[in-house]
This record gives structure tokens, C-alpha cells and sequence, in this order.
């Protein structure tokens, strides 16, 4: 079994305690910066930042959909860190001052699949997950940014 890992970031012209904020909000700006890849959102415990705990389905392809029941911790400032209860997914937001505003970068790690599966699994979900992030990552720029 392999690791898998996604990171995608972007340069936001927002100072970054907002960004940070803003993804942090879990109660209600993180649901408004979701794509369409994720449904059924929920915050069950907590919705800002560390303590929090939210459900979501994530529906990376037309026949993968991961159940996610995330734990959010922040082990450093500007660091959000979602550790899902279903499986070896780990998620990191980390964002940091930049020039006149932020960056924000955003990794997921998780053991992928043996054998042929896990081939294609570590080839293409990277790219599929970065798109998803990237989206949302512009999303959170436009919210932000206004």
C-alpha cells in the first residue's frame, strides 16, 4: 500500500488571518466554498476551527464517493489539519502571508490501493483531487477578495 498525496495552492489577495478564517469557518463560509464534488455537509461538533467535527461526502469520480467524518485540529497558526474517522485520509490547510496578501496550499495524504489499482489510483487521484481543490481554492479567493 503506497501513500497517495494531492497539494494544490494558490496566491490570494486577502491577508491571511482572513483566508484562514474564512476556511476555518466551518458553520458557514467553508459550505458556500465547497464544489459540487461534495454533498451531504454537515458540521456535527463544534464549526470553527479546532474541536470541530463535519461530515461530507466527497465524489472524487462518477463511481468513487468517499464517506468523510472529519476531525479538524490546529497544530500550528495558520495550519488546519482534517483527519477523517473513515480512513487514512489526512487533509492540511496551511496558509501564510505572501507579498500583499496570502498563499494558501492545501495537501492530502492517504494509503492508497495495492497492485494494479494502486498504480492508477497514485497516477491519476493526485490530478482529479487537485482539480476539485483548485476550485475550491478559487472559491475561497473570490469570498475573500471582496
Amino acid at each position: 500500500m503506497a501513500q497517495v498525496e494531492a497539494t494544490t495552492e494558490r496566491i490570494i489577495s486577502a491577508d491571511a488571518e482572513k483566508v484562514f478564517d474564512a476556511l476555518a469557518d466551518y458553520e458557514n463560509t467553508r459550505a458556500k466554498l465547497l464544489p459540487e464534488h461534495f454533498s451531504e455537509y454537515e458540521v456535527r461538533e463544534g464549526g470553527d476551527g479546532e474541536g470541530t467535527l463535519v461530515h461530507w461526502k466527497l465524489q472524487a469520480t462518477s463511481k468513487r464517493i468517499r464517506d468523510c467524518l472529519l476531525e479538524v485540529t490546529e497544530p500550528t497558526d495558520g495550519q488546519l489539519v482534517e483527519k477523517d474517522r473513515n480512513s487514512s485520509m489526512v487533509t492540511t490547510w496551511t496558509v501564510t502571508p505572501s507579498g500583499e496578501g496570502s498563499r494558501a496550499v492545501v495537501t492530502t495524504v492517504w494509503n492508497g490501493a495495492g497492485g494494479i489499482g494502486g498504480f492508477f489510483e497514485k497516477t491519476f487521484a493526485p490530478k482529479g483531487l487537485g482539480r476539485i481543490y483548485d476550485e475550491l481554492l478559487a472559491k475561497l479567493a473570490a469570498e475573500v477578495e471582496k
